[in-house]
Parts: structure tokens; sequence; C-alpha cells
């Protein structure tokens, strides 16, 4: 299927994906600017996500880089996730390839205002870093199964993945939001590329297009990532709160439309 899109929607995109990135970067939820930015181009359903998919795994990898670069993760934590993370992700996409698009956007009206409601509800999120640093086999078994369940999801609607590890992180294993948000790096760049790997697997990426978006998608999440590492919960606090307005928008168009 050739798909090709007018100059005025590719330089909307490219656009559109720069600052997902940076939203994404920082906090999380770059999919819910990206993914409707693709769909509104004019890319169906099927293509939006594989595409989509290919251009946040290209600035995530770079995200991740800088995070693990400035010593903002845990790495034992991080790893553990993202092989749970990279399996549910792998799960999440191939169950995609057999929904319509009637299903898709119908999953996504389903499961956004579960994810606004759990942003809302987990918007106090500490500042300091409660972890004692040990691993054992209770919190290897938690990164895991955080991992899992937000890999699943990634793979099955995608925004706000990065938003949930950073609370999941944060609240369940007690990590300060900037270290919170170096792991989520590394669990959504494993479920990002086991998506993908699918997606590519069934022809669905449209190069053309996803090319160009990755490119101003790294530039994005370099430019978050910096902020994020410098300011720290000041500057990724703020920045969840904009997901969470992201979220509520997204809801309220799909209930109008």
């Amino acid at each position: 299927m050739g798909i090709t899109i007018s100059p005025v929607m590719m330089v909307f995109l490219v656009f559109m994906t720069g600052f997902a990135g940076f939203v994404d970067s920082a906090a999380g939820g770059g999919g819910l600017i990206s993914l409707p930015a693709y769909l509104f181009a004019g890319l169906p359903p099927h293509y939006t996500y594989a595409t989509n998919k290919f251009s946040a795994a290209c600035g995530t990898t770079f995200a991740t880089a800088s995070f693990f670069k400035n010593g903002a993760m845990n790495v034992k934590v991080g790893i553990l996730a993202a092989i749970g993370s990279f399996a549910g992700s792998a799960l999440g996409a191939h169950i995609v390839l057999l929904l319509s698009d009637e299903v898709l956007k119908t999953t996504m009206f389903i499961i956004l205002p579960i994810a606004a409601v759990i942003i809302l509800w987990q918007r106090n999120l500490p500042d300091e870093n409660r972890d004692d640093g040990t691993m054992n086999l209770k919190k290897a078994a938690l990164a895991l199964g955080i991992g899992l369940g937000i890999g699943l999801y990634d793979g099955l609607v995608g925004p706000g993945t990065g938003t949930f590890a950073i609370i999941a992180f944060s609240g369940l294993m007690k990590f300060d939001l900037r270290t919170a948000n170096g792991n989520g790096k590394v669990l959504n760049l494993a479920s990002n590329y086991a998506s993908l790997f699918t997606y590519l697997m069934s022809g669905l990426v449209v190069f053309s297009i996803g090319i160009p978006c990755a490119i101003s998608g790294i530039a994005g999440n370099l430019l978050g990532s910096h902020f994020a590492l410098r300011k720290g919960a000041k500057f990724i606090r703020p920045m969840m709160l904009v997901v969470l307005v992201l979220l509520l928008g997204k809801l309220i168009s799909d209930a109008v439309l």
C-alpha cells in the first residue's frame, strides 16, 4: 500500500513528533500527541501504530542513552523491567494485528479514561529516592511484573506508557522521579523495539514519513531529557500534568467525535 501525504502535512507531522519526543522524554505520554497527529495526517490506524512506533523507538533510544550517561537509573531494575516489557509489548503488538480499525479505536476509548484516572490519582509523587539500593527476589519479581504489564499496554494502545512507568517505579519501588524516569526509559525502549519488530515484519512502517519524524523525535527527546535531568522533579511533575491534560483532551475529543 503506497501511502503519501502532502508537504504541509509532512511539516505538521515533523513538528508534532518533535514536540511529542520532548514531552515523552520528560514525563512519558508522547503518543498522546503523535498518534492523533499521524491519524490527522491521513494514515490508517494500523500504519499509524507502526510508523509512530518507529519514530518513537528512535527518539527513546537517545533519551535512554542520556539518562544512562547521567546515572539516572537503576540498571538492574531497568534491565529486568525491560525483559518483561519486551515480552508484553510483543504480545500486545501481535494482538493489535488481529484487530480491526474499529476495534482499535474502541479499545483506546475504553482504556484512556482508566489511564487518566490513574495519572490523576497518583499526581503527588515523591521527590526523594526511598530505594535502599539492594536487589532481592521480591524487587526482581516486581520489576519484571511492571515491565510485563506496561509493555502489554504499550503494545496494545501506547499513549501514556512512560508516564505509567514513572508512576510504577516511583510509587511501588520508591524511586525518585528522575530515577523512575530513567528506569522507565529502559522499559519503554524494550517495548518499543518489540512492537516495532512485529510491525516491520508485517510491512506496516511507512519509512518515507517515519524517517523525517524519527529525526525530529530524536531532537525533541534529547532536549526534553536534558531538562528532565537538569531540573528533576521540578520539571518532570508539571510535564506529567501536561500529559494528564492531553489524556483528558483525547477523551473529550473521542466522545464528541
